[in-house]
């Protein structure tokens, strides 16, 4: 037994010099900054700042490889805590929290089939695909809730998961275990920016909206007694609540899948009545805005467009300045549309609640006349948004057009035509390009080169074997000297301080961009498009700032459609909603310009005619009373221009008419069934 006992204890006194040796070669001194920074973080292992667990993070911050903020999961007290380990300072940055993209549980919903023995989203999917008709639905098992590393999610009382605020720490884990991609993480600045898929949920209003709102969730709130939150709802994607709840032409209201069985919800009075209550108050809501950048944006333009775009820049935390040529903001909102429609003191309010979160604004000085897009560089602006409106809007305002707006030689076709009628001669340089106008454009651009410019370019949006223009005046035209290039997209715009220099296009079937020299360029469109000018590197000392356009993006299908290609107006209405969802898309663009980051609507973007699913028919509706009718003035009272027709709801017609809503998915909507 001794033999053993002293053999065994030397075994282990050659394995442990052994190790001794091993540990003496293979030693790798541990950074005292990195135990440190990991002490502080708080062990989640979240994956939330893109590292291997908090070591990694550790690591990726004493090198310098990822920033003292990078972790997601132990919040502010954290990341201020990391800071002063590494000796910096860190910028406020914008909360993110994960957000449900389903309204409607399994247990409501239109069923394939029952999981058996299945515990796992994945696994479900990886089997079958998911157990509802609705491709994009929750799939009800919550294993969300199950990898939560922070206790921040619940199953509710429908079956769907619930987010608490207060714990939630934007660190990701939900979105990577859902499946079907229904958690997200959000803020305020993504739900700005975002723009509605064919891959989400949504419903028919919610698409249809030109100011893209989350109505169905409007109106949850209204009927929940939530006042304040809904208007919050409201704002994330409309400074003018008021306005449009009193004049928009409200195309979601025809889009409301009641109409299948009744009447669509009122949901433009609805949108009135939380926003009137808000007036009414005195108190005014004033949404979330990003931490500042000191970017700075100038827009011309006061009007609806204007307004939006200034909005939208304040609350991603640019700081905006509106430049407006008449004595007051708002446009044809106050030169047009009469106060029985829209009360002036309804829309100064508006503006007033625009002006609040950041955007300034300077009155009574107009472009070419008072400042240059020039002398906007000069003063340090990054960007320069030209939202003016169309040379209708001019006549409606009962101003004269003049051949052409104090921009760098941008001109339009017909206020051009009848100048020239008229006998004036516009500087138009030695090169022109006219753009569009088909049989008028081509004729405009013989005309300018019989005036005696000397290079006259005519760009045509059609191919020339689709085209229906006459070939005998494309002959004669191209015979005058006029040099017609069909199948042209203008991409841009370039030139320097106060001049244009070229105009930068694209052929059909081609791959490369082509580059005119132009002094001037001719519109055939009753409206300028949302330019934006930006900088285009640093001026030499001495030398004028050089520039170039871009293009905000668009919806479908007219994403790709260049520039001057504006639609014409459809009404002073419908051009206020439209032009809140232009402003939003152009202060969207800005935004990711300033961010270096490409300008272009996302994959799968719902457009006017993006085909998505739906249903034809109901079925099990919840009764609910009729709609409710809107309240007007007595016909005594309307003696008065200044009286408004349209009273309002009252709370009880409010929450009554808000009761009706179906809180519409793709295909799934609430039923009575289920109540």
């Amino acid at each position: 037994m001794l033999i053993e006992a002293i053999a065994i204890g030397g075994l282990g006194f050659v394995a442990a010099l052994g190790l001794g040796v091993v540990a003496r070669v293979f030693y790798v001194e541990t950074d005292p900054l990195v135990e440190a920074i990991e002490e502080v973080l708080p062990g989640a292992n979240c994956g939330g700042c893109g590292y291997p667990g908090c070591s990694g993070a550790a690591e990726a911050m004493a090198a310098g490889n990822a920033p003292a903020n990078a972790c997601v999961g132990g919040g502010p007290e954290v990341q201020a805590a990391v800071a002063a380990l590494l000796g910096v300072e860190i910028k406020e940055t914008e909360p993110r929290i994960a957000q449900v993209g389903c309204r409607y549980p399994v247990e409501r919903s239109d069923l394939k089939y029952r999981y058996q023995g299945l515990t796992d989203c994945r696994a479900a999917v990886l089997m079958a695909g998911g157990p509802k008709e609705c491709p994009v639905g929750c799939i009800g098992l919550g294993s969300c809730v199950k990898a939560c590393p922070f206790d921040a999610l619940s199953i509710g009382r429908d079956g769907l998961p619930v987010v608490d605020e207060y714990r939630c720490t934007g660190c990701g884990t939900c979105v990577r275990t859902c499946p079907v991609g229904i958690m997200q993480l959000t803020s305020v600045s993504d739900r700005i920016l975002g723009e509605y898929t064919t891959d989400q949920c949504t419903a028919p209003c919610q698409r249809t909206c030109p100011a893209g709102i989350d109505v169905p969730e409007q109106i949850r709130q209204t009927a929940l007694g939530n006042y304040d939150q809904a208007l919050l709802v409201i704002k994330e994607r409309n400074p003018l609540p008021l306005i449009c709840g009193r004049i928009c032409p409200h195309p979601c209201e025809l889009a409301c899948r009641r109409n299948l069985a009744d009447e669509g919800v009122a949901i433009n009075p609805l949108k009135r009545f939380v926003s009137d209550r808000e007036r009414e108050s005195g108190q005014r809501l004033t949404p979330y805005c990003a931490p500042k950048t000191g970017r700075k944006v100038a827009i011309i333009g006061g009007g609806v467009e204007g307004l939006s775009a200034g909005w939208f820049l304040a609350r991603l935390g640019h700081s905006p300045a509106i430049f407006e040529a008449l004595p007051q903001l708002g446009g044809i909102l106050r030169t047009v549309i009469p106060p029985s429609r829209l009360p002036r003191e309804v829309l100064d309010w508006e503006i007033q609640g625009i002006l609040e979160v950041g955007v300034q604004a300077t009155t009574g000085v107009a472009l070419g006349r008072d400042f240059t897009l020039a002398s906007l560089f000069e003063q340090g602006f990054e960007a320069v948004l030209l939202a003016t409106g169309g040379w209708d809007s001019l006549l409606l305002r009962g101003q004269r057009p003049q051949p052409a707006p104090a921009l760098p030689g941008i001109y339009l076709q017909l206020p051009l035509s009848l100048a020239l009628a008229g006998g004036e001669k516009p500087e138009l340089g030695q090169a022109v390009a006219t753009v569009g106008g088909g049989e008028d454009g081509l004729a405009l651009a013989g005309r300018l080169k019989k005036l005696g410019v000397e290079k006259v370019y005519a760009l045509l949006h059609a191919a020339q074997e689709d085209s229906s223009l006459d070939p005998a005046l494309v002959k004669k035209v191209q015979g005058q000297g006029v040099e017609v290039v069909f199948g042209a997209k203008v991409l841009a715009l370039e030139g320097a301080g106060d001049q244009i220099q070229a105009l930068v296009y694209r052929q059909a079937g081609q791959e490369e961009d082509q580059r005119l020299e132009v002094q001037s360029v001719v519109a055939a469109s009753l409206r300028l498009p949302e330019i934006i000018f930006t900088r285009r590197g640093e001026a030499p000392e001495g030398e004028p700032q050089p520039w170039r356009t871009i293009l905000p993006y668009n919806p479908p299908p007219h994403q790709d459609d260049g520039l001057f290609q504006s639609s014409e107006p459809v009404g002073d209405y419908a051009a206020t909603v439209e032009a809140i969802g232009a402003g939003r898309r152009a202060a969207a663009s800005i935004h990711h310009f300033l961010n270096g980051e490409p300008i272009e609507p996302p994959e799968h973007m719902i457009g006017p005619e993006t085909k998505v699913l739906d249903v034809t028919y109901l079925e099990n509706l919840m009764e609910v009373p009729p709609r409710q009718p809107m309240p007007t003035a007595e016909p005594e009272e309307l003696v008065d221009p200044l009286v408004e027709v349209e009273k309002g709801y009252s709370e009880a017609e409010a929450k009554a008419e808000a009761q009706r809503c179906l809180n519409c998915g793709l295909l799934c909507y609430y039923r009575s069934k289920y109540n």
